[in-house]
């Protein structure tokens, strides 16, 4: 049985370059975003209630997912940003889990958690996270959340 562990993590693994490799292959762009965005101090999901998670398969990354304050929103508001899964570890549960762990973070700080995305596939996996469409103009899903 394969072990799968999430951590929150301060710093960004090495590993993540792979990971960012196989998402521009895939014409995503935002974990470059999220490589620069850390480099250069703008966004390091540091503020409260923010985090950066990862999701390991026997210790190996397989995907990371951040939780920030939704600028587009009420302060009370958070926002999943930048959740990737390697290709070769989908279909496994590993972004779901990944998503429930940062909306369970979500929960100590935030009354509803929104994002963006923009293929059907992520819409898909996000309405089975339990997400709920937002024809917003910066959010497709929002969750309302029971604070903890």
């Amino acid at each position: 049985m394969k072990q799968i562990e999430v951590q929150i993590i301060t710093e960004l693994p090495c590993q993540v370059l792979i990971l960012e490799q196989e998402a521009v292959a895939e014409g995503f762009r935002f974990l470059t975003r999220l490589i620069e965005e850390w480099r250069s101090g703008k966004n390091r999901f540091e503020a409260k209630g923010e985090c950066l998670m990862v999701v390991l398969l026997d210790g190996a990354l397989a995907g990371i997912g951040g939780l920030s304050r939704d600028s587009h929103a009420q302060r009370d508001i958070g926002r999943l940003r930048r959740v990737y899964v390697a290709n070769a570890s989908r279909g496994q549960g590993l972004g779901k889990i990944l998503v429930n762990r940062l909306v369970e973070h979500a929960a100590e700080q935030f009354h509803a958690v929104r994002l963006f995305t923009d293929t059907p596939s992520g819409a898909e996996f996000y309405l089975r996270c339990g997400f709920q469409p937002a024809d917003e103009e910066h959010a497709t899903h929002m969750k309302l959340l029971k604070r903890v």
